[in-house]
């Protein structure tokens, strides 16, 4: 069964093709565990396989071991199959091991430390690494990456990264990669809604790559920043949307929100969500899975896989049909938004 595609074109230059299912890479990178590269390889080959031809990465991900990654795999797809995104904002510094970035969340990763850079040349530069890294000739979308307070701990310090990327020219550097045709479409990629927003009126963007802020659980995005996508032909990737585990998981022992144990308001609400999809015959991740495109601004949905069974269950949800009765009883019993989209 072929994955289903959407169009995405807000210039009118033949734009770009998305499967719906896409691939996050930050797993590649040895996220929480560490992976061989046989295992690696054959999680893409699966996703490959099953028809997927969109693929993100960034330098953060397993610093650099995620792009090193799809540079094998993708050394002999023809470069018009497929459809690749990386980020900037952070570049890659050697360090000794006790100073490497991540300890205890990358895993037998490079000795490399991330250094915050969102300046005309920084962006520059991290491009220029990351095809090296990757072994292509191109990247369709590059994405600044992490302009918000989940990475950088306060409203106030994103804003002071966000105003960086603006005065010291990161933005200047991406437009001028859009103009000159190196990358088709520039975004953001970025943990939550109201930054994305603020990027959007202060600039010119195609597409966000927003992680965990549209799923079964939030719809805050649909007071405001998603009608402005509409409205401009933005494009949105969703990522995160299982909210780190617990829309694919259930409400179990352990489960996770947001990178951490689930709270049990969380829990609870999940397990009224799950209550209704089994009532209809329908596994929860399908549900979660399938929810974020029925929004007319989202192109794709981008779980991560760090094995072939992971991979091959993200497959199955992708093709899940979910019957209209469902997301009206989400919508009866108050877990869904009443203008979220079905």
């Amino acid at each position: 069964m072929t994955l289903k595609t959407r169009k995405w074109d807000r210039h009118g230059t033949g734009g770009l093709t998305f499967t719906e299912l896409g691939f996050g890479t930050a797993p590649l990178g040895n996220l929480y565990k560490a992976i061989s590269d046989t295992e690696a390889r054959a999680t893409l080959d699966t996703a490959w396989d099953g028809g997927v031809r969109y693929y993100d990465t960034a330098p953060l991900y397993g610093l650099g071991l995620s792009e090193t990654r799809l540079n094998g795999f993708l050394r002999d797809k023809p470069r018009n199959d497929y459809v690749l995104s990386t980020k900037v904002g952070r570049l890659m510094q050697p360090c000794p091991p006790e100073g490497r970035t991540g300890l205890g969340k990358w895993f037998e990763v490079p000795q490399r430390r991330e250094v915050y850079d969102y300046s005309y040349d920084g962006v520059m530069r991290s491009i220029e690494f990351s095809m090296e890294r990757l072994g292509v000739s191109r990247i369709d979308i590059l994405y600044v990456h992490d302009l918000c307070i989940f990475t950088h701990g306060s409203k106030a310090a994103s804003d002071a990264r966000i105003d960086e990327f603006f005065d010291q020219r990161g933005y200047d550097a991406m437009l001028k990669l859009r103009e000159e045709g190196a990358v088709a479409a520039i975004g953001g990629g970025v943990n939550e809604w109201e930054v994305c927003q603020t990027l959007a009126e202060r600039g010119d963007f195609d597409l966000f790559l927003l992680a965990g802020r549209y799923t079964l659980l939030e719809q805050d995005a649909l007071t405001s920043f998603l009608p402005l996508c509409e409205a401009r032909g933005i494009g949105i990737v969703a990522g995160g949307a299982y909210n780190s585990g617990i829309l694919a998981t259930g409400p179990v022992s352990g489960a996770y929100y947001n990178y951490d144990p689930a709270p049990q308001d969380i829990l609870d609400r999940v397990a009224r969500i799950e209550a209704i999809c089994q009532s209809h015959g329908v596994p929860l991740v399908e549900a979660a899975f399938q929810f974020p495109l029925r929004h007319p601004a989202h192109v794709s949905v981008i779980p991560g896989g760090q094995g072939a069974a992971e991979t091959q269950s993200n497959l199955k949800a992708a093709h899940a049909e979910i019957p209209a009765d469902l997301w009206a009883e989400l919508k009866a019993e108050g877990l869904l938004r009443q203008d979220a989209p079905v």
